[in-house]
C-alpha cells in the first residue's frame, strides 16, 4: 500500500482542539490577580556567523554578524521547542541533534544523511517552514570589516561592538512591551574561556550605563555549553549567516533572509512587519549610504 506524503510523518503543530497541561494554562484572572514577577516575559538566544578577528579578512565572507533571537516564554516553551523537537524525531529518530547551520551546509556528522539533493531540500524547507511559522523577534548587526576605516574601529572587537548595538536596541523593543524594568536573560553560547571572560566584561560594562542610551541595562548573560540542546540557540544559529550573506552579495537569491525580513523588529510594530527594519532591527556598521538613520 502506498503511503501518502502527510502521512510520512508527524505534524509539526498540535491540532486546534489540543489543550496543553493545566500547570501551564494560566487565565487572564490569573495573570491580573498573580504576583509580579522579577522577570520579563521574554529570553534571548544569542549566535553569530563569521570571524570577529579584524587581523584577516575572508574575501568570501568579510563580515561579523551577531543576531539576537528574541522569544516570548512562553510561546517559546508551548510551541517553538516541541516543533523541533519533532522535526528531530522525523528526520533522525531521537533529538539528541543539536542543529548547526555550517554543518547542515556542508551535510558534515549527523547531517550526513541525505541520499539525493531532493531530500536535502525537503529538509531545508521544513527548517525554514518552522522558522517562519515561529514568533520571534530578530534584532542584528553585521560588522562589515571591509569597510573599517576609523582607527577607533580598527582597534575594536567587532562582536563588542555589535553587543553594544544589540543591547540597546533590545531594550528599546522591552521598553515598547513595558518590560525594560525587569530582569531579561541573554543566552550565549561559550567559545572559550578567554573569549567568554572577555565578553562578560564588555556585557557588565555595557549594562551598567555605557551604551548610547546612557542608562543602565536590566540585563544578565548567561553562558550555555556549545552541545547545550537549546532550542533557541539552535534557531539563533540558523538565522545569523543569512544575514551576512544579504550584505556580501545582496543579489543573490536569499529565501531564508526573505523569510526572515518579517521578523526584524521594525518602526511600526505588527503592522509594518518587514518594513522599515533597515537601521533599526537590522543594523550595519560602518551605516550603508541607504541604511535609514537613527
Amino acid at each position: 500500500m502506498k503511503i501518502k506524503d502527510k502521512d510520512r510523518q508527524l505534524p509539526l503543530f498540535e491540532t486546534e482542539d489540543y489543550s496543553p497541561p493545566s500547570i501551564l494554562v494560566v487565565t487572564k484572572k490569573e495573570r491580573a490577580e498573580g504576583p509580579c514577577s522579577p522577570f520579563s516575559k521574554y529570553i534571548i538566544y544569542v549566535d553569530e556567523s563569521g570571524d570577529h578577528s579584524l587581523q584577516s579578512i575572508d574575501d568570501n565572507y568579510p563580515v561579523f554578524v551577531l543576531a539576537f533571537c528574541i522569544f516570548h516564554k512562553r510561546h517559546y516553551s508551548e510551541a517553538i521547542v516541541p516543533a523541533l523537537e519533532k522535526f528531530k524525531f522525523n528526520h533522525f529518530g531521537h533529538d539528541q541533534v543539536v542543529l548547526h547551520e555550517n554543518e547542515i551546509r556542508k551535510e558534515k556528522g549527523a547531517f550526513n544523511i541525505f541520499r539525493s539533493k531532493e531530500e536535502k531540500v525537503q529538509f531545508l524547507n521544513e527548517l525554514t517552514h518552522i522558522i517562519e511559522f515561529s514568533n520571534f523577534i530578530l534584532i542584528s548587526c553585521t560588522i562589515d570589516k571591509r569597510a573599517l576605516k576609523k582607527q577607533v574601529d580598527l582597534e575594536s572587537n567587532p562582536y563588542h561592538t555589535a553587543l553594544g548595538f544589540c543591547m540597546e536596541t533590545l531594550y528599546e523593543f522591552l521598553k515598547e512591551k513595558g518590560e525594560h524594568q525587569k530582569k531579561t536573560f541573554i543566552v550565549v553560547e561559550c567559545r572559550g574561556n578567554k573569549e567568554d571572560r572577555e565578553l562578560e566584561l564588555e556585557f557588565r560594562r555595557i549594562s551598567d550605563g555605557n551604551n548610547r542610551l546612557g542608562i543602565p541595562l536590566p540585563f544578565e548573560v548567561l553562558f550555555a555549553d556549545k552541545k547545550a540542546m537549546s532550542s533557541g540557540l539552535q534557531l539563533a544559529d540558523l538565522v545569523a549567516r543569512p544575514i551576512g550573506l544579504k550584505t556580501v552579495k545582496p543579489q543573490q537569491e536569499n529565501r531564508a533572509f526573505d523569510v526572515l525580513t518579517k521578523k526584524f523588529y521594525c518602526d511600526g510594530g505588527r503592522n509594518k512587519l518587514g518594513q522599515n527594519f533597515e537601521g533599526i532591527g537590522m543594523k550595519i556598521h560602518p551605516a550603508q549610504e541607504s541604511e535609514k538613520p537613527r
